[in-house]
């Protein structure tokens, strides 16, 4: 199976399956001298594993990760970075009855006709599991970023059609929610609509944002190889998620140029613009501004409701899913998100080191 590896210079390669023996990831291209230890993935696996409120699934998984090489003596060695999170409480029985039919919303028929051959069992590599890799990947891209400087925030923005207020906006607030939104009523409205939703066993979507700040300017390319097109690539692989905007997005059809044009102006001999409709990103290079990005995720796609389908004869059967699942993924999505963002950038980084002749001459002469 091609299609598992991302990134030209950071290069991430995930591997595993929902209920085999474990996930992970490669990263080449990782410099060296990076201060790494498992604590330091950890902390933001521990943001996506399940089992932490009512509202994801009730699945218990440590989600350890174990650095397999790559790291000596708590830094980065410039040599390929294994990590490895093992699966402790897969219980593949759960899934036994859907080998036989096609789960609505899902990747089961499209694998079966991709592949002639599927692994039922939480969805195998379509699973939501697999995202365990680019979270770890993500926490190292993070790390990196830091070191220049840049710093990548991710919240819910909107949560079954209950958005957050700007004006109540505490990014502090959102760790201490279920739902990752920086807008603690909210938050409220949301859990007492996904409480109405789970009682009735159906779920619910959202739109999750995402801010990167102290970006520098000239990151990214005019054509291909857009760091717009790229950020919408890396977000759009992300399993539940529909669509993606970049600044302003689709409000842009209805405005006017006169409004949507960034007017610049020159401060102390810098060019900074007045307003920010382009999300940070001008003929997709990053124009020094925070690059803004919005992330629409679907309404989880197991419910237990009653719902038709077909099954591998070619019936038409009715079914109602059971097992463990997620009443809505968008808060366990949000350093997903954060992730897939810093691996784009950082692997962008690295390759605008080429782009001008100064740029090598700074680093061997």
């Amino acid at each position: 199976m091609a299609g598992s590896v991302f990134g030209n210079i950071f290069k991430i390669s995930t591997w595993g399956e929902s209920h085999g023996e474990g996930l992970g990831v490669v990263i080449d291209g990782c410099p060296a001298g990076l201060p790494l230890c498992e604590e330091d993935i950890q902390e933001q696996l521990d943001r996506r594993k399940p089992g932490q409120s009512k509202f994801t699934t009730p699945r218990k998984e440590d989600d350890e990760v174990h650095i397999l090489s790559g790291v000596f003596e708590g830094k980065t060695t410039g040599t390929p970075i294994s990590l490895a999170v093992y699966n402790k409480t897969q219980r593949s029985a759960d899934y036994s009855e859907i080998a036989n039919y096609y789960r609505p919303g899902h990747a089961d028929y499209t694998f079966d006709e991709k592949f002639g051959f599927r692994d039922y069992r939480g969805g195998g590599r379509s699973s939501g599991r697999e995202t365990i890799g680019r979270v770890a990947a993500g926490a190292i891209a993070m790390k990196i970023l830091k070191e220049l400087g840049i710093n990548i925030t991710a919240y819910a923005k909107e949560i079954g059609g209950i958005g957050i207020d700007y004006d109540k906006f505490d990014i502090a607030e959102r760790d201490n929610n279920a739902f990752n939104m920086p807008d603690k009523e909210a938050a409220e409205k949301v859990r007492a609509f996904a409480e109405s939703k789970m009682s009735v066993g159906d779920s619910i979507g959202g739109v999750i944002e995402c801010r990167v700040t102290g970006m520098m300017t000239g990151i990214g390319n005019p054509t291909f190889e857009k760091l717009d097109a790229n950020l919408a690539k890396a977000i759009m692989s992300i399993g539940a998620v529909k669509g993606v905007e970049i600044g302003d997005g689709f409000s842009v059809t209805s405005s006017k140029g006169s409004i949507n044009n960034d007017s610049f102006i020159s401060e102390n001999g810098q060019v900074l613009k007045q307003t920010n409709h382009s999300g940070g990103i001008l003929g997709g290079i990053s124009d020094g501004s925070s690059i803004i990005l919005r992330a629409a995720i679907k309404p989880t796609p197991s419910i237990s409701q009653p719902q038709k389908t077909v099954n591998t004869a070619g019936e038409n059967i009715e079914i109602a899913i059971s097992g463990r699942h997620d009443p809505v993924i968008v808060p366990r999505a949000v350093v997903v998100v954060e992730s897939m963002a810093a691996i784009t950038l950082t692997d962008l980084l690295m390759q605008n080191m080429t782009s001008r002749i100064e740029y090598l001459k700074n680093i061997y002469l």
